[in-house]
């Protein structure tokens, strides 16, 4: 059976006469900038993120850069971003002329290490970054005690991450920005280029949208250099139809991964990192690291090792994130498994993909930036050579899943 990493048609095509009426709703009010449609949203999506104010985007690409021009971010500052992620976060920092400075992650929930992020500032920081990667918030308590402490900007980039929340509070609402993409492939997944920014600050708010609109407020009267990162009115329509379903789609993907786990966490050559009982010594958090399955120890160039049984391990959920699994991200140990496991998945038509293959420190762009920038990011180059991800979309079916569970057991068996 071919399995699909996505299938956007799967979600689409049954609302196909909702969103034939979205569309033409638009098309008959002629309005195709801004308008009534992108507020409806913006107040929709403020309300589901716990923000006062919501800024509809171009993208979410464009959301982090708007973000960053509000904060007035610039040549001569830097801006601590996670190494392992896509590549806009810290893409964005350097459009805006400042300084990405590259921090590791965490092995287990794989956002940044605060840890190594405190060991990384310098007077000329100004801001952090923190990504909430794969649907799981990274550790917002850190984050902001760290912000704090060092009178930083807090930019939440929640891409991946929609919804999903941080003992009990949505990401998104507990920085000064938060942004969202609404990629197609994103958990609400639009019809091309969409993205979003919140605000809780009235005068950060404020500042954002004038800057959204070529800095201009009134018409013509520009207060700022801005640029041009509205939100169109169908994409806004469009996504309004879908969000009356999100908390269902959310909960599909959460069952969905655990399925997975269920199945595959018994399997000899299996680990599960259980936040429950502590974490993995090099992950977020206290406690000791304890993995469920009896045969996996920790890998030898950690603490505590992990022998060669451990081929997989699972992802989890810390007990107080709300993870919203935009992807179900294994870790494959060992030289040369992952992407033999790769090969394996696609011989057997399932879908899975690699993020990230490379870090965004070993990347091209960025090696005008000092060693400083660049160092210590071990084990984000040892996730970037163990990860891949399996399809967790909501429509998939148990007897796909029940395929793609088997292709893994018959690789571990091999």
């Amino acid at each position: 059976m071919k399995v699909p990493l996505l299938d956007v048609n799967a979600q689409n095509l049954p609302l196909e006469a909702e969103l034939t009426a979205a569309f033409t709703s638009v098309l008959q009010s002629g309005q195709f900038i801004m308008g009534p449609e992108v507020e409806a949203l913006e107040g929709e999506i403020a309300a589901m993120v716990g923000a006062k104010h919501g800024i509809g985007c171009s993208s979410g690409t464009d959301a982090i850069l708007l973000a960053l021009m509000a904060l007035n971010i610039g040549p001569g500052d830097e801006v601590l971003v996670p190494t392992f992620t896509f590549f806009a976060t810290a893409g964005c920092v350097a459009r805006a002329g400042a300084t990405p400075v590259f921090v590791d992650a965490c092995p287990v929930c794989f956002n940044i290490d605060t840890k190594k992020a405190a060991a990384k500032v310098t007077s000329r920081t100004k801001a952090i970054i923190p990504v909430h990667l794969f649907g799981q918030s990274a550790d917002m308590d850190a984050v902001m005690a760290l912000a704090g402490e060092h009178n930083l900007f807090v930019i939440e980039d929640g891409a991946q991450a929609i919804g999903a929340k941080y003992k009990g509070r949505p990401v998104g609402s507990i920085g000064h920005f938060g942004t969202y993409s609404f990629f197609p492939s994103k958990n609400l997944g639009g019809f091309g280029d969409g993205g979003f920014l919140s605000a809780n600050d009235d005068d950060l708010a404020e500042r954002a949208r004038i800057l959204r609109t070529h800095g201009s407020k009134p018409k013509y009267y520009h207060k700022f250099v801005g640029g041009n990162f509205r939100l169109d009115p169908l994409q806004a329509a469009l996504l309004r139809v879908k969000l009356r379903r999100y908390d269902d789609y959310t909960k599909k993907r959460q069952a969905n991964a655990a399925y997975y786990t269920e199945k595959l966490r018994g399997l000899p050559g299996v680990a599960v990192a259980d936040p429950a009982h502590g974490v993995h010594p090099l992950g977020c958090g206290a406690g000791q690291a304890r993995l469920d399955s009896p045969s996996a120890e920790f890998p030898p160039t950690h603490p505590k090792g992990w022998t060669p049984n451990a081929k997989l391990v699972l992802p989890v959920p810390y007990a107080h994130n709300d993870h919203i699994w935009n992807q179900f991200t294994l870790r494959v140990t060992g030289d040369g498994r992952r992407d033999a496991l790769k090969q394996h998945l696609t011989a057997s038509k399932i879908g899975c993909e690699i993020y990230y293959p490379v870090t965004m420190d070993q990347q091209e762009c960025f090696q005008y930036t000092s060693d400083f920038c660049r160092s210590d990011c071990d084990t984000a180059h040892r996730l970037a050579g163990e990860v891949i991800s399996i399809p967790v979309y909501p429509e998939l079916s148990r007897e796909q899943q029940n395929t793609v569970i088997a292709s893994i057991t018959a690789w571990l068996q091999s």
